[in-house]
């Protein structure tokens, strides 16, 4: 029997659009009816993950746990967040409720195990999922060494998240910054790059990013299609 995703989202509206049409982009479908059934909360009252994780923010797990619980209502075989940072809580959400959560991390990191055995990655991400180390012992665990952005890089594409994405800024504004972060990772040895915040495949599609990526969003689409018993476009 067919599975069904629960996409626990609004972290940020335009993620969770994002990653939804990646699951249909990426199903191996010929038709409507061989799609999947997804249930999609977007709670966008769900507060700053990097701000709670950094500064003594609002716990963003009650509004997370609310979400939660309309989609166990729904009858959810999966849950998936399009947020990184959120990650940090998933231990606590997965304590709630006997539905399993698919890792966007852990996912992310198979896929660069998989697809650049022996290369840097550069770890692309907000401040809060930085500090938390997660996509660091992700890659470390599958032997992927990987670079992390100096201060004046974090700074950048915080813009670029946060006054340029989330904001619905024109890219040209936030261009700059995306393209300075890049060009000094590569010059410090970095291979590839994760984008690691929901945001960043956003970005980097306006922006037509020609580095070679690793985009977690839909590589964790790809892991829900298959939980679900679904074939995956292409064999990706």
């Amino acid at each position: 029997m067919k599975k069904t995703i629960g996409i626990l989202g609004g972290m940020g509206p335009l993620a969770t659009a994002d990653l939804y049409r990646k699951i249909v982009a990426l199903t191996d479908a010929a038709c409507d009816n061989d799609h999947i059934r997804v249930y999609i909360d977007s709670n966008a009252a769900i507060p700053d993950r990097t701000a709670a994780i950094l500064s003594g923010g609002q716990d963003p797990v009650p509004e997370m746990a609310s979400a939660l619980k309309h989609l166990e209502a729904c009858g959810a075989d999966c849950v998936i967040m399009p947020c990184n940072t959120a990650h940090y809580f998933l231990p606590r959400l997965q304590a709630m409720t006997r539905i399993p959560f698919l890792s966007m991390l852990e996912a992310t990191a198979d896929a660069c195990a998989a697809r650049f055995p022996g290369k840097s990655a550069a770890v692309l991400a907000t401040k809060g999922t930085l500090a938390t180390g997660l996509y660091e012992q992700a890659l470390a665990a599958r032997h992927a060494a990987c670079l992390i952005p100096d201060a004046w890089e974090q700074d950048a594409l915080m813009r670029v998240i946060y006054q340029g994405v989330k904001a619905g800024a024109d890219p040209e504004t936030y261009r700059a910054d995306m393209e300075q972060v890049l060009d000094r990772m590569t010059q410090r040895g970095a291979d590839y790059f994760i984008l690691g915040c929901t945001e960043l495949p956003l970005a980097a599609q306006l922006l037509d990013v020609r580095q070679p990526t690793v985009d977690p969003t839909a590589e964790l689409a790809k892991a829900a299609i298959r939980f679900c018993g679904y074939p995956v476009k292409n064999g990706q």
